[in-house]
């Protein structure tokens, strides 16, 4: 059985209550959610992974991407990249590798790192032919099967691609089009080949593997918007209506599924698309990359995506995929790897101390680094930061003998407020 089936029993797995324990409420609450398609657990049968919880009441997660590129293939540098992304608080990761032995470098990630990992398995399909329009539909699910038989924990499948939503991009007035990778290969293949998507129109197909493996279905964005110009669109909205009606087949099918979503968003109507998607998508857990609020900073991506990311956890995202450095214009290496993961570990606890469920945990911790900066207790401020290293490095590299930080020494703000409250209770 899958973990749905078993939440539909009613049936506390083991898996459960690992991710109730880490997240602090209860099991049944957990299982309820499984049930119902709030809450994913990706973890395919064929591999252990670390337990998480995606969805309804649980903190923020983020994932990683990494992967070759047909113009750069380092098999060694992308494990480093997937080890760093693990060691920096990523809590799951996608092997975009589209470049090289697909199959080898899976498996060297996956054997590297214990954190869940995705593919988009259209990618390998592609790579089987000389031409992305030349991949059969046969090509397609055998990638997907493949994916499932190695150990993948969700993949990325872009079904909300179809005739329909290729319509509504003809009609519309976008700058960028379609952004997504496997998007446009399937738009290609589609125009190409005078046929619907093969995910689409063999969806069923599709969830029978996924349920055979007990492996998550991540719902793919296809037609997100690759600039501010197109976001909130109608072939954006056009693929969240067909998106959830997905969800509601892969449900039924009890397969879990998450659902993702823009893209370059602006603030101002990140909310709509926020609650636009968990409502047509009847709360699936919802994936967002960014959203990055503004196209102009090339360089500083990790940036624009992690305002967006916070914004978009406090209004109910679940999963957020982090930007670096390196977005719009290069590979990433591992050093934008390692800021990019940072970064948006940033965005999901900011958004926790906004959000429903998560408020009071969340701000515990924070409640801690302030005790631990008013008593100038700086090793307990390196161990509750999310990049300790780094805060130890600048503490030590700029020293004072004051005991409080360079900045201001024996003009620390803090030092002179405690001084003065501690003589006054001492003339009392």
């Amino acid at each position: 059985m899958t973990l749905m089936e078993d939440a539909k029993k009613g049936i506390i797995t083991p898996e459960m209550e690992i991710v109730a324990r880490n997240e602090g409420i209860e099991a049944r609450t957990i299982c309820s959610c499984i049930a119902k398609g709030t809450i994913t657990i990706p973890n395919n049968t064929q591999r252990e992974c670390r337990l998480i919880g995606i969805g309804k009441y649980l903190s923020t997660k983020i994932n990683a991407n990494i992967g070759t590129s047909r113009d750069y293939i380092n098999i060694d540098d992308e494990v480093e990249k997937a080890r760093t992304a693990q060691k920096y608080g990523a809590d799951a990761l996608m092997d975009l590798s589209t470049g090289g032995d697909l199959d080898i470098i899976r498996k060297r990630i996956m054997d590297a790192v214990e954190l869940p990992i995705g593919s988009v398995p259209i990618y390998q399909a592609a790579a089987s032919q000389k031409a992305v329009v030349d991949m059969t539909s046969d090509d397609m699910f055998n990638a997907v099967r493949k994916h499932a038989k190695d150990g993948v924990d969700f993949v990325t499948v872009h079904a909300g691609v179809n005739l329909n939503s290729i319509q509504r991009l003809k009609k519309g007035d976008r700058i960028t089009n379609i952004v997504s990778r496997g998007g446009s290969f399937t738009f290609a293949w589609m125009i190409h080949n005078g046929q619907d998507n093969p995910f689409y129109s063999e969806y069923d197909y599709l969830l029978e593997i996924a349920h055979e493996y007990d492996m998550a279905v991540s719902l793919g964005d296809g037609m997100r918007p690759g600039c501010i110009h197109d976001a909130s669109d109608r072939p954006s909205f056009m693929e969240f209506i067909t998106l959830g009606e997905l969800v509601k087949r892969t449900r039924e099918a009890n397969v879990q599924c998450f659902v993702e979503g823009p893209g370059h968003v602006p603030i101002d109507e990140i909310e709509l698309s926020v609650k636009g998607m968990k409502s047509l998508c009847d709360n699936a857990p919802l994936y967002l990359l960014g959203p990055l609020v503004t196209d102009i900073a090339p360089g500083y991506d990790h940036i624009t995506g992690a305002i967006g990311g916070t914004f978009a956890g406090m209004c109910g995202t679940d999963f957020l995929c982090m930007t670096t450095p390196a977005e719009h214009l290069a590979l990433p290496t591992n050093d934008d790897i390692r800021e990019g993961t940072i970064v948006t570990k940033i965005a999901a606890h900011a958004a926790d101390l906004a959000k429903e469920g998560q408020r009071e945990r969340a701000r515990a911790v924070d409640d801690k680094m302030a005790h631990a900066r008013r008593n100038l207790d700086w090793e307990t401020q390196f161990s509750l930061a999310i990049d300790g290293e780094r805060a130890r490095h600048i503490r030590e590299s700029r020293i004072t003998g004051s005991g409080a930080c360079s900045m201001c020494g024996d003009l620390c703000a803090m030092k002179i407020v405690s001084k003065a409250l501690e003589e006054e209770e001492n003339k009392n």
